[in-house]
């Protein structure tokens, strides 16, 4: 029998210490797949968290290469060459472009002691939009309004349930695009209405897309500490009238 995904919120925050919200990440798993989504600082203790062992990683996916959402991805490599650790499927690590260049240059820096051997790790570079087929799953990719390299990405399994993260972003009809009647909508609200910064959204104009894209269910994520101190899903009903949740850590979706 076949079941819709699995997916779990891992890091909610930003850079910002904070005991409550680590920064960027999430997991999206099927019986087939299991997908890391950002890779912010202590990733890993939060899969940790939840029984999940960083061999049963299959896929990596980075919106972006600030350190809030990639940090992980050099302990992440080293602790996998670790005797210990044996994986059984080669790990695919997948973002925008530059991606081959830029871990070249993490790999540099500590002296290529996270370098993996080839039918263990291979690198899939992305540009513009796209969909790529991985077993159980496929991942679709739409630029996004922050970096050169942003990236969203679109999760759809085997039961037709979709899920887009949308990374970090601006308001962008790319994201609208990408995010068209999907069941979940990940998406950053990183600032509430009225302090709004470039490259980032605030709930309004976060549930604003969402309502265009026909979005079932909103889940506000990436708070900095302004954020605690209003009622973001609030500010998001103004504009989305579909259901808005606000995330948090180790939450379950």
């Amino acid at each position: 029998m076949t079941h819709r995904m699995k997916i779990n919120i891992l890091g909610s925050g930003t850079c910002v210490p904070s005991l409550e919200r680590h920064p960027c990440a999430a997991l999206v798993r099927t019986a087939d797949l299991s997908v890391l989504v950002d890779a912010g600082p202590g990733t890993m203790g939060q899969l940790m968290k939840l029984g999940v062992g960083i061999d049963e990683i299959d896929v990596v996916c980075l919106s972006h290469f600030h350190l809030d959402h990639c940090a992980e991805v050099a302990p992440f490599l080293f602790a996998t060459k670790y005797p210990g650790f044996k994986r059984k499927r080669p790990l695919t690590l997948v973002a925008g472009p530059g991606l081959a260049d830029w871990l070249d240059r993490l790999s540099l820096a500590f002296d290529r002691s996270i370098d993996m051997p080839e039918d263990r790790f291979s690198c899939l570079e992305l540009s513009g939009r796209g969909e790529t087929g991985f077993p159980g799953m496929r991942i679709a990719h739409a630029p996004m309004a922050h970096k050169p390299e942003s990236m969203g990405y679109g999760f759809r399994d085997d039961t037709g349930f979709y899920l887009v993260y949308s990374g970090d972003t601006d308001e962008t009809d790319s994201l609208v695009t990408l995010a068209e009647e999907a069941d979940i909508l990940i998406c950053e609200a990183a600032m509430p209405d009225g302090q709004k910064v470039q490259g980032h959204l605030t709930p309004s104009l976060a549930g604003k897309m969402a309502e265009q894209a026909g979005v079932k269910q909103l889940v506000l994520t990436h708070f900095y500490p302004e954020c605690e101190e209003v009622d973001m899903a609030a500010q998001c009903r103004q504009t989305f009238s579909g259901r808005v949740v606000a995330a948090e850590d180790l939450m379950a979706l």
